[in-house]
């Protein structure tokens, strides 16, 4: 149970027809980003330890941080920190934690994929940020995976 006076954290689950291998790649493959992601890449080796930055098309970093484990296809961990809006850089960084799992009972073609994003603090802007994208972002991610189409193509607000 997260304590809400010290903790600031958003989840999302959403279960999507992929393999886990084939939304790993969704999630780790810059070519594949872009598609789902408004433009925005992500690059790493995706290693524990490694760096990690996600950037805007015109080559900005949006948010940076490392990897802190990766273990393909099942689960994902980054430490991350925003870096271009400064009150949101000033809270340090958050905890992004991705988990995929296969549903059994739908013959081993379905995912569901659970994003536990979450910062050490009360109230943080970034988690309040994030809440506001991540939705937009896995929308978009499950409908490219399944029918090979984006449904949104504004980044909205993040």
């Amino acid at each position: 149970m997260t304590d809400a006076s010290t903790k600031s954290t958003f989840v999302y689950v959403t279960f999507i027809r992929t393999s886990p291998d084939r939304l790993w790649s969704a999630l780790t493959s810059p070519e594949f980003t872009k598609q789902y992601w408004f433009g925005m890449h992500c690059a790493s080796d995706w290693k524990a330890g490694s760096s990690w930055k996600l950037s805007f098309a015109d080559g900005r970093v949006a948010d940076a941080g490392e990897i802190v484990e990766a273990d393909r296809p099942r689960r994902l961990v980054i430490r991350w920190r925003n870096e271009w809006k400064q009150e949101l850089k000033a809270e340090g960084y958050s905890r992004c934690t991705f988990e995929l799992e296969p549903v059994v009972e739908a013959g081993g073609d379905v995912v569901k994929l659970s994003i536990t994003h979450e910062m050490d603090r009360p109230g943080s802007k970034l988690i309040e940020a994030v809440s506001g994208g991540w939705p937009r972002v896995l929308s978009n991610l499950k409908s490219l995976l399944e029918t090979g189409h984006v449904v949104l193509v504004q980044a909205g607000h993040h």
